[in-house]
């Protein structure tokens, strides 16, 4: 039996905000946990202190709910996570959803979510194209579309990740999404752990260039203190 290859670290964020092609949004929503110890809640998530977490204290999922005031363009999320800290509390299977609200949301998965609404788009047309003419087959075919679309759902499968992990929200055509909410749910943990250890998580923005013309990027720390008017 072949040992799965651990989970490679990602690049640190602060090396995408340095780019000027991006930026943290994560102070502009409203976060909120299914779970949480007294201590290590959503305050732990946003700190900027690697040395701290959130921990669930409840059944799984364990979900992370951040949402938008207004509709918003996002393009990564990052999340991290120390297996050789947390051992049992690292999550093993993670499922990132966006939507509106929690009654609509859908898995992002690698190809994005444009593709699935597409493929199940076809598969309702044929199957109305098939019966037509016959009533009460159209409530029929919209129940099979929503399993077809589900089945095309992935999850994130971590083998013992140390480090920064990024997760794309982008469509097939690798362009942002646009959503008013984004959860964060964790299905499973290494060792098959009860609960779960979160250590940061960040969500960018793509940044827009300038209508009046475009100009370098900022790269360096004494460039980006003078990027903005605040």
């Amino acid at each position: 039996m072949t040992t799965p290859n651990k989970t490679p670290p990602g690049a640190d964020p602060k090396q995408l905000e340095r780019t000027g092609t991006v930026r943290e949004i994560g102070s502009q929503a409203v976060w909120s946990l299914s779970s949480c110890k007294p201590g290590f809640g959503v305050d732990q998530l946003r700190d900027d202190n690697l040395e701290t977490y959130w921990q669930s204290d409840g059944s799984q999922p364990h979900l992370v709910n951040i949402q938008f005031r207004r509709k918003t363009t996002v393009k990564t999320l990052c999340i991290y996570a120390d297996y050789k800290s947390d051992e049992s509390y690292t999550p093993s299977k993670i499922s990132v959803r966006v939507g509106n609200n929690f009654h609509n949301l859908q898995e992002i998965r690698k190809g994005g979510r444009e593709e699935k609404k597409k493929k199940g788009r076809r598969k309702e047309i044929e199957g109305r194209e098939g019966q037509e003419g016959k009533e009460g087959e159209g409530k029929g075919k919209e129940e099979d579309t929503e399993v077809f679309l589900n089945s095309f759902s992935k999850q994130l499968e971590l083998v013992e990740p140390s480090g920064w992990i990024h997760v794309p929200l982008t469509d097939n055509h690798k362009k942002p999404t646009r959503t008013f909410m984004i959860q964060i749910a964790v299905l499973a943990n290494h060792q098959n752990g009860r609960d779960t250890h979160m250590r940061q998580i960040k969500i960018y923005t793509p940044v827009e260039e300038s209508s009046i013309g475009k100009f370098p990027r900022c790269t360096t720390i004494d460039f980006m203190m003078y990027r903005s008017i605040r």
